[in-house]
């Protein structure tokens, strides 16, 4: 493996602290040591000194001195970007579910399952990876960036706007409402040798038609009734500048005639007027519709398509970029807990499950919306599943889907569908050799609840 992981592991077993360290180090990990929360601390500390830092801590909920819980919260002081994983004896989850809730990343019972094991310290770095990520791009931009994210699509997004940035190109960028084609536009023109001078838009959606014109071109005084003084339109305003024309598609035909001729000139003529006036304007257009489509039908100019797409901009929708899900939350959560007055410190896994499994058709708006319900809601600074809303919640209840056809029998009892539920988790194990995670993946569900339900049904031991 060519990234070092380095997993510190708090317990005061030794012979348990062995076998974690054998299965880790087989694993790729490097691991460090401590027998008491005292000693962890210390350990830390010894590591900042060399500035370097454990990716993961796992520890024992239950040790003499400074007991787990405890620990979790120095370490959230100290490390809060550090994910800690619980460990507990089976008698004691209770105590591991509400160490979650107040921001622990994962439980394991004791001993641990050595798959188990290696798959949630696993998703633990991986998630630690995503926040250093995160706080990387805030610094190479100095502040935030203008979009969040590690997967192919965003990476993309952000060459084009690097190489379109610099150039007069007339752009159209391309997305799903909420996606953040605005921040594309702004990305662009911060890039552009225009970026001292105005950065004007207009939402060709939210105008009527006669409206649009004016606003746009502009118009004299006594060009029509309540015209009562010259008004210079969006193009003058945003001479040497860039103007932003979003949802392009609602434009007019009528309206589209005269875009077309001020971008060929490079003119514009305001309302009631019969003077030509000179503008140096750079455009930037964006739609959430299919402009192709549009052509074909006859509803947009095939002339004026080719004008605006000299350079296409695709933003992918969060269903295509779901890797994304955890550097998003935590943006948007500090974002939001500076505009609220409320502090969130972490999310639990299942949150992430919930989001992850949900197919966000109004995007990155919409995950917004929903984390600061989230946000307002909690009485805690960690956020479950139980603050999400039932049409995210709701994709994630039927975690094993079940089929039963009626035909005029009686509804199902509890207890023939539990019987049903665990007979299908039974077979999943059965064709997957036991492997829990693959089981679980098998299944549809998080490797937290497939353990939950091998101890309900008494399948632990398989």
């Amino acid at each position: 493996m060519n990234e070092e992981r380095i997993a510190l592991i708090v317990d005061d077993e030794p012979g348990h602290r062995m076998m974690v360290r054998a299965v880790l180090e087989d694993d790729g990990w490097t691991v460090l040591e401590a027998e008491s929360g005292e000693r962890a601390l210390t350990v830390l500390a010894e590591e900042a000194e060399s500035d370097t830092y454990p990716d993961v801590a796992m520890v024992d909920m239950k040790m003499p001195g400074m007991d787990g819980m405890q620990l979790l919260k120095e370490l959230q002081v100290r490390r809060p970007s550090m994910p800690v994983v619980l460990l507990t004896a089976f008698g004691s989850v209770g105590s591991a579910v509400d160490a979650m809730k107040r921001g622990a990343f994962d439980y394991l019972t004791k001993p641990a399952d050595n798959d188990e094991l290696t798959a949630v310290l696993g998703k633990a770095f991986e998630y630690h990876k995503l926040l250093d990520e995160n706080a990387r791009l805030r610094a190479e931009v100095g502040g935030e960036p203008d979009f969040i994210g590690v997967s192919p699509g965003i990476e993309r997004v952000r060459d084009l706007i690097a190489q379109a940035g610099p150039t007069e190109a007339t752009v159209l960028i391309l997305g799903q409402s909420g996606t953040g084609k605005e921040l594309v536009a702004e990305g662009l023109h911060r890039a552009s040798q225009r970026a001292d001078k105005p950065l004007i838009k207009v939402n060709c959606a939210a105008l009527p038609d006669d409206l649009l014109e004016s606003e746009l071109f502009g118009y004299e005084k006594g060009a029509f009734t309540g015209a009562v003084k010259d008004k210079p339109g969006r193009f003058q305003l945003a001479d040497g500048g860039t103007l932003f024309l979003d949802e392009i598609g609602e434009m007019p035909a009528a309206l589209q005639a005269k875009l077309l001729r001020a971008l060929q000139e490079k003119t514009v003529e305001p309302l009631g007027s019969v003077r030509t006036i000179q503008v140096d304007t750079r455009i930037i257009a964006a739609t959430n519709r299919n402009l192709k489509r549009e052509v074909e039908a006859g509803r947009f100019r095939e002339d004026l398509y080719y004008r605006l797409a000299v350079l296409e901009i695709r933003i992918p929708p969060l269903c295509e970029r779901k890797e994304d899900l955890p550097l998003l939350v935590s943006f948007l959560l500090r974002r939001l807990g500076n505009k609220n007055n409320k502090i969130i410190r972490t999310v639990t896994p299942a949150f992430l499950d919930a989001l992850s499994g949900y197919d966000w058709p109004g995007n990155v708006r919409e995950l917004e919306n929903v984390l600061e319900r989230a946000l307002i809601l909690s009485r805690s600074d960690a956020l479950g599943p139980d603050l999400l809303p039932p049409q995210i919640t709701g994709a994630r209840e039927n975690v094993i889907d079940m089929e039963f056809t009626h035909g005029g029998r009686p509804a199902p009892t509890p207890a023939n569908l539990e019987e049903a539920e665990k007979q299908a988790i039974i077979q999943a194990l059965e064709e997957n050799g036991n492997h829990r995670e693959r089981t679980a993946e098998a299944l549809g569900i998080s490797r937290r609840t497939l353990q939950y339900k091998l101890k309900k049904y008494g399948l632990t031991r398989r």
